[in-house]
């Protein structure tokens, strides 16, 4: 089965739905993305916030009940991170709901 990434989104969304994992993910998605660039300049600030980033996501977790959705694909990793592209510059699909 290939990859669609319309599909992965559509799924992260269902898995995503309480208002504080929704936060949580909001703050904790770019801080991992962002330590990967401090990480080489300043390794411990780096380090400092790849683990608070994730500290976010698994407390937003277990607001929503549900484990993460990497757990059962990798792939959704990334897709976590397009999530993120798509909130924040407003793009969304005209036939799903807000996620």
């Amino acid at each position: 089965m290939a990859f669609e990434l319309k599909t992965y989104l559509e799924k992260y969304r269902q898995d995503h739905q309480h208002p504080v994992n929704k936060a949580l993910h909001t703050v904790g998605i770019p801080t991992i993305i962002a330590s990967l660039v401090v990480l080489p300049f300043n390794p411990l600030v780096g380090a400092g916030m790849f683990v608070a980033g994730w500290i976010l996501q698994f407390v937003g977790h277990a607001f929503e009940g549900k484990a993460p959705s990497f757990f059962s694909d990798p792939r959704f990793l990334l897709v976590g991170a397009a999530w993120f592209v798509k909130k924040v510059t407003g793009k969304r699909d005209t036939n799903a709901a807000a996620g």
